[in-house]
Order: C-alpha cells, then sequence, then structure tokens
C-alpha cells in the first residue's frame, strides 16, 4: 500500500468541490479566488479482511468491474444503508397502513353491530308493546264476555227427584265444577311476566318506594303513560298517528319577518318558506313580508288572523265618554282675540289688576298667555290672550280651539282690520259664541258705530243692531264698562252649561311651550277634563314625562290642576310643540311607547314629504332649484309659539327668484352646536328673546359667524326681507332714444365698412346700445365703434342730421337698413 492510497490529491480540476472566496485588501480593494475544498475522509475497512459468509473474501458491492466509474467502497456503503433503511421504513408504512385499514373495519363492524343491535332492540320492544296491546285486548274482551254472561238468566235449579230418577237411568249430569285453584291459575296465566311491557303504574310512589327510597328522582306522569299506551295501542291496530290540528289566533303587524310568523302560528320556518314559494314569493327566513302576503298564508295553514298596527300602543289613552251623573260645573274658558294694538292685553290687565302689558316688548304680546280670574260675584273665570300680529296665526288658531267662548276686540277710533277677520273666522270655524268689545271709547275720535256697522260685512250682527251677537262698549284705561263685560260673558256660560269629569286620568292641550334655564323644558297646559296632580306620568306630542311640579298663573306651587285651569308643568323630558295634546297614562313605559311611536310616524312623515315621488319630479325640483337663490338662517326663541310663528313668516318671504330657508328653529339659548351648524351652511342665526351662552359667543366671534338678537318680531321679518332682498338680481331698464337710417356704406380702410347715416328720430349717442334692423328684423344688437359729424369724433347728433356710424366687429351693413338707438340701467328690486 503506498502512501496516498485512498486518498485524494488537490487540485483545481479535480473531483474535489471548487468554489470562490472574496478577498479584501485595503483601499477597498477585492479579489475572488478559487478554491477547492476536501472532502471529509472516511475509513473503511481493508478489502482482504472482510470475509465472506463462506469464508472466503468478497468486495463489497460485489465484483468491482460492475460497479459505477468514480464510485468508492464508502460511498457505495452509504447507498447500501440508505437502500436498506429505504425498504425499512416502506416496509414499516405498510405495516402501519394495514393496521389502520384492520382497526377502521373494526371500527366499521362495531357501529354495524350496535345499530343492528339497536333495530333489533327495537323490533323487540314493538313486538313486546303489539303482544301486550293484544293481551289486552283479549282481556278486556274476556272481561266483558264475563260480564255478558254474569248479565245472563241463570238456568232453574234441576228438581230432586228427577235428578234421582235420571241417576237411576244412569243419565248422571256432567256439570262442571269450578275450583280455586283454577281461578289461580288463570289469573297467573294472564298477569304478565316481570319486567314486561305493564308500565302503568310505574309513575306512582308507593309507601315501600318511599320508606327504601327505591325509585328517586323524577318519575314519568301517568297522563304521559297513558298518551304512551294510547300511541302502542294505535300503532299496534294500525291506525294513523295523526295529531289534532291546533288553531290559533295570530297578531298580525303591518310587516314581519318569516321566522316569526312560523313561530307565532307555530310551525316550521321550512314550511312557511315553502308555502311562500308556492306563491312566487322566493324569500329566506330572515325576509320581510307585507300584512296582506302573510294574512294568505296565516289562511292556508287553518289559522285566524288578527290584524293589529303599530297605533294599537296608543289605545292605553282612555277615550271613553263621561258619564251624566259624573260631570260637573267648570269654569268658562275665554279667549281675547283681535287685531295688534287693539287693546285685548289692556282689557285683561284691567280685569286682573296686573300690568302684563309693560313686560311685553315694543308694546305689543307676542306670547299667549293664560289666566283665571275671580269676578266679584264669586265666578271663576279662565282667560288666554292672544297676539294680534299677524304672524302669530297659529296662536290665534290654537285659542280658538280650545276656547269655549270668543271676546272678540275692537278699537273704537279704528276700524274693522285683518286680524280681526281673521279671529271672527277663527272663531266661526270653531263653533264657538263671540261677545264683541268695543275698546278705547274714552277717545276723542272714538266711533262703536262704525265698528258695529263695519261687523255686518262680515256676518256679525250685535245686539244693537238687532241681532244675537252681545256688544259691550269698555275703557281698559279707566275700567269704564268692564263690569258689563264680565256680567256678558257669565251670561253666555250660563247658556252653555260647561261640565268636565274631574275623576278621570287628566286631558288637557299646550298652550305655550319653553326651555327654561334653571327648570328645563316647561309646557302652559290647560286641563279640559280630568286632574292633574303631581307624580303623574303623561304623554304630550312626541314628549312623555312626569309631573314634577306645577304653578299656577300667579306663580305658586299646586298639587292637582282640575278642568279650565291653566297650569306650567315641570318634568317633560324634551320640549313638546304648541298645541300638542297632553294624555295622562299608567306606566313609564307605555308612554315611552307611544312617544317612541309618534317620533318614527313624524320623522317618516317629514321623509315622505321631502322626497320626490319620481325621477321626474326630482329632475323638475332640481332644474327648478337652479333660478332660485336660497337666504338659509337659524332661528332661536323664547318659546315654542313664537318659533312657529317666525317661521311661518319666514316661509311667506320670497317669490319665484329668491326664497328663505329655516335650516333648524328651537327653543332655547343659543348655543355651540346652533354656531356649528350656522358656520357649516353659511347662514346667520336669529334669537328672538334669546341669548347666546358664553361658550357660544366665543366660537361664533372665531368662526365669524353673524348672532342677531331681536325682541319684536317686526324687526325681525323687515330684516330678513330686506337680506333676501339683496339676493334678487337688478332690474334692466330700457329706454328708447332714436332710429338712424343708413343711406350709403363707406369702406374705410384700417376701419371697415362705415354707414352713412341721417338721425330720423330723437338722438344717437356713442355710449348707448344700438340694433341693426333689416325689413323691421333684429339681425346684430351690439355697441357702435365710431360715431362721426364731418371728420370729427362726437358724443351726440340729433335728429335731422347726418353722420358716419361704425359697429363693433360687426360689418354686414347694407343701404335701406335701420339703426335703433336705446339706452340701460339697472333698477334694485325689493320683496
Amino acid at each position: 500500500m503506498s502512501e496516498n492510497d485512498g486518498k485524494k490529491t488537490l487540485g483545481v480540476r479535480g473531483p474535489g468541490r471548487p468554489g470562490q472566496v472574496k478577498q479584501s485588501f485595503s483601499h477597498g480593494r477585492t479579489k475572488n479566488v478559487v478554491v477547492e475544498t476536501k472532502r471529509k475522509r472516511v475509513v473503511t475497512p481493508k478489502p482482504s479482511t472482510a470475509k465472506s459468509e463462506g469464508g472466503a473474501s468478497k468486495p463489497i458491492g460485489g465484483d468491482p468491474r460492475k460497479r459505477p466509474a468514480g464510485i468508492t467502497d464508502a460511498e457505495l456503503e452509504r447507498r447500501m444503508k440508505a437502500l436498506a433503511a429505504a425498504k425499512s421504513r416502506e416496509a414499516e408504512e405498510n405495516q402501519r397502513r394495514e393496521e389502520e385499514d384492520r382497526q377502521r373495519a373494526e371500527e366499521r363492524e362495531r357501529r354495524r353491530a350496535e345499530i343492528e343491535a339497536k333495530e333489533r332492540e327495537e323490533r323487540e320492544r314493538e313486538e313486546a308493546l303489539k303482544a301486550k296491546a293484544e293481551e289486552d285486548a283479549r282481556r278486556l274482551r274476556e272481561e266483558d264476555e264475563a260480564k255478558r254472561k254474569a248479565a245472563e238468566p241463570k238456568p232453574a235449579a234441576p228438581d230432586p227427584s228427577e235428578v234421582q230418577a235420571r241417576e237411576q237411568r244412569g243419565q248422571k249430569t256432567a256439570t262442571p265444577v269450578r275450583t280455586d285453584r283454577d281461578t289461580r291459575d288463570k289469573d297467573r296465566q294472564a298477569k304478565p311476566a316481570k319486567g314486561g311491557g305493564d308500565k302503568r303504574r310505574s309513575g306512582k310512589l308507593t309507601v315501600n318506594q318511599a320508606l327504601t327510597g327505591g325509585e328517586g328522582g323524577r318519575q314519568r306522569s301517568m297522563a304521559s303513560m297513558k298518551r304512551q299506551q294510547e300511541r302502542a295501542r294505535r300503532k299496534a291496530m294500525g291506525q294513523s298517528q295523526d295529531r289534532e290540528k291546533v288553531t290559533r289566533t295570530v297578531q298580525l303587524p303591518e310587516a314581519i319577518v318569516v321566522s316569526e310568523l312560523a313561530n307565532r302560528m307555530s310551525e316550521r320556518v321550512a314550511d312557511v318558506v315553502k308555502a311562500l314559494m308556492q306563491n312566487g314569493m322566493m324569500v329566506t327566513q330572515t325576509q320581510t313580508i307585507d300584512q296582506d302576503t302573510a294574512e294568505l298564508v296565516i289562511e292556508e295553514f287553518g289559522h285566524k288572523v288578527q290584524r293589529v298596527s303599530a297605533s294599537d300602543v296608543e289605545q292605553v289613552i282612555e277615550q271613553t265618554e263621561d258619564k251624566a251623573e259624573d260631570l260637573q260645573n267648570r269654569a268658562p274658558i275665554i279667549t281675547i282675540m283681535g287685531h295688534v294694538d287693539h287693546g285685548k292685553t289692556s282689557i285683561l290687565d284691567a280685569i286682573r289688576k296686573a300690568r302684563v302689558v309693560q313686560g311685553e316688548a315694543g308694546g305689543i304680546t307676542q306670547h299667549i298667555g293664560a289666566y283665571q280670574v275671580q269676578s266679584d260675584s264669586g265666578t271663576t273665570l279662565t282667560f288666554l290672550d292672544t297676539p294680534g300680529h299677524a304672524a302669530f296665526t297659529s296662536m290665534r288658531a290654537r285659542g280658538a280651539q280650545v276656547t269655549d267662548i270668543v271676546v272678540l276686540v275692537v278699537a273704537a277710533d279704528d276700524a274693522v282690520m285683518p286680524q280681526t277677520i281673521e279671529a271672527i273666522n277663527h272663531a266661526k270655524a270653531a263653533k264657538v259664541p263671540m261677545i264683541v268689545a268695543i275698546n278705547k271709547i274714552d277717545k276723542h275720535d272714538a266711533n262703536p258705530d262704525k265698528v258695529r256697522t263695519d261687523l255686518l260685512q262680515h256676518e256679525v250682527i250685535v245686539e244693537k243692531l238687532s241681532g244675537d251677537v252681545q256688544d259691550v262698549e269698555v275703557s281698559a284705561k279707566n275700567g269704564k264698562g268692564l263690569d258689563e263685560l264680565l256680567e256678558a260673558i257669565a251670561l253666555q256660560a250660563e247658556f252653555l252649561e260647561l261640565k268636565a269629569n274631574p275623576d278621570r286620568p287628566a286631558e288637557g292641550a299646550v298652550i305655550e311651550a319653553q326651555l327654561d334655564v334653571g327648570r328645563g323644558p316647561v309646557a302652559t297646559v290647560l286641563v279640559q277634563r280630568g286632574t292633574l296632580r303631581t307624580g303623574d306620568i303623561f304623554v304630550v306630542g312626541e314628549q312623555w314625562g312626569k309631573v314634577r311640579a306645577m304653578e299656577n298663573d300667579q306663580g305658586e306651587r299646586v298639587t292637582e290642576a282640575g278642568p279650565s285651569v291653566p297650569v306650567e308643568v315641570l318634568g317633560l323630558n324634551g320640549t313638546p310643540q304648541a298645541g300638542d295634546v297632553l294624555n295622562v297614562v299608567e306606566t313609564e313605559a307605555q308612554a315611552r311607547e307611544i312617544a317612541e311611536y309618534r317620533q318614527n310616524a313624524a320623522k317618516d312623515k317629514r321623509a315622505a314629504a321631502g322626497a320626490a315621488t319620481t325621477l321626474e319630479q326630482m329632475m323638475a325640483k332640481a332644474k327648478a332649484d337652479e333660478n332660485v337663490a336660497e337666504l338659509p338662517i337659524l332661528v332661536k326663541a323664547d318659546v315654542q309659539g313664537s318659533a312657529e310663528a317666525i317661521v311661518q313668516a319666514m316661509e311667506k318671504i320670497g317669490n319665484e327668484e329668491v326664497r328663505v330657508r329655516v335650516l333648524h328653529y328651537g327653543v332655547g339659548a343659543i348655543t355651540e352646536t346652533d354656531v356649528g351648524l350656522a358656520e357649516a351652511s353659511g347662514a346667520p342665526i336669529m334669537g328672538f328673546n334669546v341669548r347666546a351662552n358664553a361658550s357660544a359667543r366665543q366660537t361664533a366671534n372665531q368662526k365669524g359667524v353673524e348672532i342677531r338678537y331681536y325682541s319684536v318680531i317686526y324687526d325681525l321679518v323687515d330684516d330678513v326681507k330686506a337680506a333676501a332682498s339683496g339676493l334678487l338680481s337688478a332690474e334692466v331698464r330700457e329706454t328708447f332714444i332714436g332710429y338712424a337710417e343708413i343711406r350709403e356704406v363707406f369702406r374705410v380702410t384700417k376701419v371697415g365698412n362705415v354707414a352713412g347715416c341721417l338721425v330720423t328720430e330723437g338722438v344717437a349717442r356713442r355710449a348707448a346700445g344700438v340694433r341693426l334692423l333689416r325689413d323691421n328684423v333684429v339681425i346684430h344688437e351690439g355697441t357702435l365703434k365710431t360715431l362721426k359729424r364731418f371728420k370729427d369724433e362726437v358724443n351726440e347728433v340729433i335728429s335731422g342730421q347726418e353722420c358716419g356710424m361704425a359697429f363693433e366687429n360687426y360689418d354686414d351693413i347694407r343701404p335701406g337698413d335701420v339703426i335703433e338707438i336705446f339706452t340701460r340701467e339697472e333698477v334694485e328690486r325689493s320683496l
């Protein structure tokens, strides 16, 4: 053996594994060097030491001549070991797979055996039940037979002499004798075997079981055992197992989910969906169907339908009529109506001995008030004071709806005015009696007869003119005629015989509502029926609440308010609308439910009113709005009635070119939220008898939002009207000033065609507009480029003189054409 036996020499192209190494030098220089990695040396036994099975030496892997080229003994040995390991792994895998197949087969066999055992037990149980049923039927037949035999008449006993004679003749009687042993054997045979199907008494608790505790826990009831026996008997007799159909009364709302409909009918959801699909509706169990479709499905399943709607929640409000024996006398409700500044509040102040007028801004009434007055005769009267301004139409209408008597105040020094006519119409619409109070008779120019005559034009005939309407001449300044007015009111109230039931849940009307800083939402309520007490839960319009406190018109706390009594109610969760009806309910849940329903209904109504029904209507509305300029504003007022009146006045401002749009209105102080909305919309904020809080003022100054404060509704309406007028485009007026006839057309270099004209009428000015007429048809409209008299440029040429004219950017002029000269001026417009 040589020294290099079994080793490989180093070399670049030898059998080794060449590679590259990157060498680094100074100054960033690098160099790639090819190197060779040497294999790990593997020690293998010498070929001479390997022994074969027969004792002779044999090379590993067989004959070296048949070995692949370049394969060493170590590499060959490794390959042989890898091959043996792969074969062993394959054998193990096959064995594991066969074991899994065997286990799966055993599992299948076990499950099949369990299923067969269950089926066998079921068959045995059914056979036992069938045998039990047959045994019961046979026993019943035997009992019926025994009863029938017992009911038959017994044969007469034989004569002893005849029996003895028969015995002598060898004819003995063969009457069988039934012993006790035979009876016991028969009963034992009839009794089922131990552990059989007789479970009729398995649900009962015996004394022994109770003492020993043999069968503890819950036992089956006798009714359950009887039902099981009945089912088994029917099954054994081959009878049908169909249960009797249960007819239900299904409450059906306006819209219902399919799964909920199936639940209310106690039917399977799949059956209901199938029925709907058969009717041509491809729906799922989570979809909603309408009331009519659901009714068809319910009738198809054989149930009864009871239609209900969301408005049924309001049925808890008692609407029954009062019995005659429960009614008691109540105070009359008198509404003071008339034109502005005719002295309505002054008369009421003189009656009440108060000074309400001095507290009103501008000396005019802008709020509706409710007061109670005790007359000298001891009669209690309830007065409603309404504003006379044209904007407060809704307030006057509300006052006429809740009143019993209308007092129409007309100034003796004035005539019948528009709001006087409106008050007459409200009284006629409400079908309430009217009393005319002619005020200001103390003035030197007072003429009460003229007022009576003017009222004839509106079908109001006073008693002095042989009519049926009472009229009283009064003076609020010196108190003249006030006693006669109260007597007339008391007389009219006696004729009406006003009564109400105080012993029932209260019902009233909201006269006014406001948002007080310290007390929250406050509503002035006039109770019409029943008695409102502290602690009552009520619902009013879209709001609800609990009476926390009540105050009368004098500001005193009261615990209850009967019919015809006005009070301020505290305890609402929100500010109601003026004119809403207050109803007392039993529980807070009912009040919440009714208020929520009304809020949703109002929201749907507003959405339906604001949305166009068809695409054509939407396009038409959008096209119409393109040419309309809008003035957006925000309105905050002290009370709900004033806010409503301002909004109605804003809706009347505008024409087909400009309009006022109220983005938001409400009651209470101006808040930071209002300022944010105004800034986003670029709208000013109009505050009526309210002010902005500190944070709102700071935010408005930072964001440049304009806030205007008003205390008189006249000023607010006039300012908004002036602002809306500024959005109107100026009106352009055209004024004719002259005619000129073209006699000749000249071509001038660098100027173009110049018309030699004769001014036939009026005057021609260079700054005026011109139209070119050819055969009385306008073919061009523009301005003059030049106007010359001889060779001089002039500003004006009078009638009868010749001149030269050239049009700006137009050369198609011919002899015989006529030039029309005119001027334009813009005129500011107003609403």
